[in-house]
């Protein structure tokens, strides 16, 4: 029987900002995962799939961006923070400390959503030996499907202006329904969601970053009834990353048993079937990778 422990830990971002995390771990570790979280999703959401990745012999790390759950300030009117931080200061840092829970094994990323988005402003980007990306897509509102569209309108355009004006952040709940979301979040989010290539427009006023040094592979998973990572979505987001193997798998809710997924029932107890997918994809690549050596 495989022993896993679970400890809630504190470690500090890049600039010292300290995140909350959660190490769950089995007593003999063959890798290590980094799971990052999607735009307003607490840390929480991924313990299911990190206690899988446990018993699959792999130490999962979970965390709170800065200003997300366990890693919010008390007060988020003039917090600062965007999603680049998020990237450079936050994702940079948890890499750092998932690779600590296995030391000399390799280590694996998993993103949703936004989590996805992360990895090439880390400085660490090419530290992954893969990636694995679960309704990772574009926020350009164009590539939403045709239903979606006018209620990411309606975020973008009245929604979070009148919660900024009010509040000076996104408040939790409502029509939103996430955690509590910084200005800058919103702000920058909003910014990339209005060009086609999304921050890719953007890039050469983002330096530094590392997109075009991700040369692990990736795979992206998607699901059909996901209106906002449709299929044209999740597979523009591929391109910024133009070194890296990738491919998109796009699954049916009853590939795994499921009636619904939707954005982030992956995480779910009902989308238990897809879970090893992932860990037995790590599985492959870490085969691999050794017998290369």
């Amino acid at each position: 029987m495989t022993m896993i422990q679970e400890d809630e830990i504190r470690f500090d971002a890049r600039d010292g900002y300290s995140l909350s995390g959660r190490i769950i771990t089995p007593d003999r570790p063959r890798g290590a995962v980094l799971i990052s979280s999607g735009t307003g999703f607490p840390k929480g959401l991924y313990r299911r799939l990190a206690l899988a990745g446990a018993e699959a012999g792999y130490a999962c790390l979970i965390y709170d961006y800065r200003g997300i759950g366990g890693s919010a300030p008390k007060q988020m009117r003039g917090f600062k923070a965007d999603i680049v931080d998020w990237g450079r200061l936050d994702h940079a840092a948890a890499l750092d400390r998932a690779a600590d829970l296995a030391p000399g094994q390799p280590l694996f990323a998993i993103g949703h959503s936004v989590g996805g988005h992360l990895v090439g402003f880390a400085d660490n980007a090419t530290a992954p030996l893969a990636h694995a990306f679960i309704t990772v897509g574009t926020g350009y509102w164009r590539a939403h499907e045709p239903s979606y569209r006018p209620s990411a309108l309606m975020f973008w355009l009245l929604y979070g202006p009148a919660c900024l004006a009010l509040t000076d952040h996104i408040p939790a709940g409502g029509i939103w329904g996430g955690t509590a979301l910084p200005r800058g979040v919103f702000l920058q989010w909003r910014q990339w969601a209005s060009k086609p290539d999304y921050f890719g427009h953007y890039l050469d006023q983002l330096v530094p970053h590392n997109f075009d040094a991700v040369t692990a592979p990736i795979r992206s998973w998607s699901f059909s009834d996901d209106r906002l990572c449709a299929r044209r979505s999740a597979e523009d987001l591929l391109k910024l990353y133009p070194n890296a193997p990738s491919e998109h798998l796009r699954l049916d809710p009853a590939d795994i048993g499921a009636e619904r997924v939707d954005h982030h029932g992956a995480f779910k107890k009902s989308a238990s079937a897809f879970w090893p997918m992932i860990f037995s994809w790590f599985d492959q690549v870490s085969g691999s990778a050794s017998a290369s050596r």
